[in-house]
């Protein structure tokens, strides 16, 4: 299954996924996209089901629809504002952790029973350079990335020997609606994020997910970090005149 499913990375990991046989379970808020993916994707290669990852009530009733599941890619998440801490908003830090953090406790936790029992579970965190390249203005979103790569860690540490995987992707600048929602619906501003460079694409994370996800049962990719040539760092970016 797949969260975040709607747009971005998630869609098109779901896309890739099917592509590779599996068939996905699609989970995220915007159900009018979900539906349409999934009738992309056809009834043999995909479900679609609403899932709000910060509310323990849909994710609870999410996973009642998912009773064998052998690989969980967790893509919801976001950033917002690009707040100095002196001005920092606790509101905007409590749904970036409640997102990116507790979204992905909740999700793992409901279906843990279910990858342990297929024999070869899988957990991929799609997480971000952000969790350990902090920059000014992203407080907030480098200590929730920061935090899910700890529980990413943690789960690995607490289920050695037994048959579950744990990944994590992390990826530098990525052109989907990240920076959009970010700048709260400022395309402007949103655009000038890539100006000048050439991003990295959802679907260049999706095939690495893919292929994370297509490794054979006694292969585990720990950590993979992934950007565009033009990003050294979150910092260090080369644009053109």
């Amino acid at each position: 299954m797949v969260t975040g499913a709607s747009s971005g990375i998630g869609a098109a990991s779901a896309r890739a996924l099917a592509a590779g046989g599996w068939h996905v379970v699609l989970g995220a808020r915007r159900v009018n996209r979900l539906e349409a993916l999934a009738a992309e994707l056809g009834a043999e290669a995909a479900t679609a089901s609403p899932l709000d990852v910060t509310d323990p009530s849909s994710v609870e009733d999410f996973s009642r629809l998912v009773p064998a599941c052998r690989l969980v890619v967790h893509c919801a998440g976001g950033a917002l504002g690009l707040d100095p801490i002196a001005e920092a908003e606790e509101s905007r830090w409590r749904v970036m952790f409640d997102t990116n953090v507790l979204g992905v406790l909740r999700v793992t936790r409901a279906l843990l029973a279910a990858l342990l029992r297929s024999g070869d579970g899988q957990v991929v965190l799609v997480g971000s350079v952000a969790a350990f390249e902090p920059y000014a203005g992203g407080a907030g979103y480098n200590a929730a990335k920061a935090a899910a790569s700890s529980l990413a860690d943690v789960l690995r540490i607490e289920h050695v020997g037994k048959p579950l995987r744990v990944s994590e992707i992390d990826p530098g600048m990525v052109d989907t609606e990240f920076s959009l929602v970010r700048f709260a619906g400022d395309a402007e501003r949103a655009a000038a994020t890539y100006r000048g460079m050439t991003p990295l694409s959802a679907g260049d994370v999706a095939e690495v997910v893919a292929f994370v996800a297509s490794r054979p049962a006694h292969v585990d990719l720990d950590r993979i970090v992934m950007r565009p040539r033009d990003q050294a760092r979150v910092w260090l970016v080369h644009r053109d005149p």
